[in-house]
């Protein structure tokens, strides 16, 4: 099985959900986790803060680089880059997994929240990977993962939460202008989406509309993300991954495993069409 060892991973979000899940699952092979985000105080309502991740990358036998940084802040991420290479060397992969969200009607949704949209998951995820690209061009097998649908026209994904899905496809697109500009370059920029929704803090945005129990846990966002930055970048570009058919490839069977609940009915995630 293809590894990451001694390989570094800038992974946005990092300190909770499927960031963390990434980055424990890489370093399980023994690579190099940059925890970059914002939470270094323990949370109220939700767990998790850089430093106590890097306290489990470390456990589970990588490295680990904590790093503060507000995404919105352009200097913020580039400090943060910049740290992960003097400590490391290098960096090679980018997993832009950090998000807002906000299920709102454009009504429900003023300047305010519309700009917190736009800032965490267009914008850092532009200003991320431009920042990481110099670094990733010296790798032997760089890779920009983008946590993102494959985007649509069907306006039943627009109506009714235009601002989000605005944001959300503002990713995918990069995706798709990503991998062509930098083809050459042989960096493979890909996005990954979960086939199920995925039982994250991100829950309580969902309205009540899905409980935990018809989740699946973020390890399989996890175990698909280490199968797409093992491929060989210059044959894995410009594709919009689901994580389920990620693992399939991959020889998995066993989906049981990844349930909160096994046995229970799954709810398809947001962007997908239900099987």
């Amino acid at each position: 099985m293809a590894s990451l060892r001694d390989k570094t991973l800038f992974i946005t979000g990092a300190s909770r959900g499927i960031g963390r899940a990434i980055a424990l699952r890489a370093a399980a092979d023994g690579a190099n986790i940059v925890i970059a985000a914002k939470t270094t105080d323990p949370h109220p309502e939700l767990p998790g803060t850089i430093h106590t991740v890097a306290a489990e990358v470390e456990a589970a036998g990588g490295r680990a680089l904590p790093v503060a940084v507000d995404l919105r802040f352009e200097d913020q991420i580039e400090t943060g880059v910049e740290r992960a290479v003097d400590a490391f060397g290098g960096i090679d992969a980018v997993v832009n997994n950090a998000g807002a969200i906000s299920l709102t009607s454009t009504l429900e949704t003023g300047a305010k929240r519309f700009d917190l949209l736009m800032a965490v998951n267009v914008r850092a995820t532009y200003l991320c990977t431009r920042a990481c690209v110099p670094h990733l061009k010296h790798s032997e097998n760089p890779h920009v993962l983008i946590l993102a649908p494959p985007p649509s026209l069907d306006s039943k994904w627009l109506a009714p939460h235009l601002a989000y899905t605005l944001s959300k496809y503002g990713m995918s697109l990069s995706v798709i202008g990503l991998a062509a500009e930098f083809e050459n370059e042989s960096i493979g920029v890909n996005a990954l989406w979960p086939k199920t929704v995925i039982a994250t803090a991100a829950l309580a945005r969902l309205k009540g509309l899905v409980s935990p129990e018809q989740c699946r846990r973020p390890e399989i966002v996890a175990d698909a993300a280490h199968a797409i930055v093992t491929r060989d970048s210059r044959d894995c570009t410009g594709n919009f991954f689901i994580d389920e058919e990620v693992l399939v490839a991959e020889g998995v069977t066993d989906f049981e495993q990844y349930a909160v609940e096994p046995g229970r009915q799954l709810r398809t995630d947001l962007f997908l069409e239900p099987d």
